[in-house]
């Protein structure tokens, strides 16, 4: 697949990660690294000219949400994003109504997750050792079922579906594309069933991806790589719940903003239990992890300042992607 052009306004090529963590006292001692590669560095930004923006995860109800802006706001976390992953279907319709009224209020962005997937439905091939399909919507009405969560989310005022399925994934930009779903609605890419080498994160933003999930295990040198072909937004987990393998790369986040810009920060929780599908049995569980992941987001945060790497973050309020490369989804785009 040939590289793409620029798809947001370009940051100045080989911006600085700031001080790197224990340089002068290992360079002191003879120990020091060699410095970073401009090359290395992520042409890419938000169109807004930022280059990183904040998430927390795992919202997963009004209580959980009131919870994360409380948290946030004693603790000074700037926040862009909140996403829920037990899915729209485990919300009523004055829940979601409540998340989407107190985002709106403090302009943050309301992502919920769409529908059944494979690890909840009758099929037992995900729970064999190879996983079969994994987290995808296994058969018509399972993409059914993800097409009715993201009408009834956007119906409800909620602008940002998650997604675990490259089917739903299309299907769903199509019918924003056909105006059945708002324009200005954005689509995630699940951590689930993120793309993992650069052919495949330029597939997925051509399928509709407005922001991209990677694996929190890729290494630096696979985020040059993405960034070589693709200027979609990324999302990484900071921290990665245990399912996810439960890396911590908090003092790798400057060196991950300038190679992976643009990028979401998503302030994970390892050591954390099973939150899907939530509830009242959880609810504890919910919100202490909910009130944590914050407090996390403020340690990542002040390991940018202590560096000197905490400039390009995007203004508060700041959602869309910019411009992205598609598939033609229409005909008449296609002629």
């Amino acid at each position: 697949m040939p590289p793409d052009s620029t798809t947001a306004p370009s940051a100045p090529a080989g911006p600085s990660a700031g001080r790197r963590p224990g340089e002068p006292a290992l360079g002191a001692l003879g120990l020091g690294a060699p410095e970073p590669d401009p090359a290395d560095a992520s042409p890419h930004a938000f169109p807004d000219g930022g280059r990183w923006r904040t998430e927390v995860p795992s919202v997963e109800g009004p209580e959980a949400l009131a919870a994360v802006l409380k948290e946030s706001a004693r603790l000074d976390v700037p926040l862009h994003r909140v996403s829920q992953g037990s899915g729209v279907w485990m919300l009523t319709d004055a829940e979601i109504t409540e998340m989407a009224e107190a985002c709106a209020a403090r302009e943050v962005e309301l992502c919920l997750f769409t529908g059944p997937r494979g690890t909840w439905d009758t099929g037992a091939s995900s729970r064999t050792d190879s996983r079969g399909g994994g987290l995808r919507a296994r058969g018509h009405d399972a993409l059914a079922g993800c097409v009715e969560d993201a009408l009834r989310a956007a119906e409800l005022g909620v602008r940002c579906l998650l997604v675990a399925d490259e089917g739903v994934l299309w299907t769903l930009h199509r019918a924003r594309a056909a105006g059945i779903l708002p324009a200005d609605t954005t689509l995630k890419v699940s951590a689930l069933v993120g793309p993992v080498n650069p052919a495949s994160y330029a597939v997925h933003e051509r399928l509709g991806a407005d922001s991209l999930n990677v694996p929190s295990d890729l290494t630096l040198a696979h985020l040059t790589e993405i960034r070589r072909v693709s200027g979609a937004p990324m999302d990484m987990y900071i921290e990665a719940p245990d399912d996810l393998g439960g890396y911590v790369r908090m003092y790798e986040v400057a060196e991950l903003i300038r190679r992976g810009a643009p990028l979401y920060l998503k302030f994970g929780l390892a050591k954390a239990p099973s939150l899907y599908p939530s509830g009242r049995h959880l609810r504890d569980a919910v919100l202490e992890s909910a009130r944590e992941r914050v407090r996390r987001g403020r340690l990542a945060l002040d390991l940018l300042a202590r560096h000197g790497a905490d400039g390009g973050m995007s203004p508060l309020g700041a959602r869309l992607p910019g411009p992205l490369h598609r598939f033609p989804a229409t005909e008449s785009e296609g002629n």
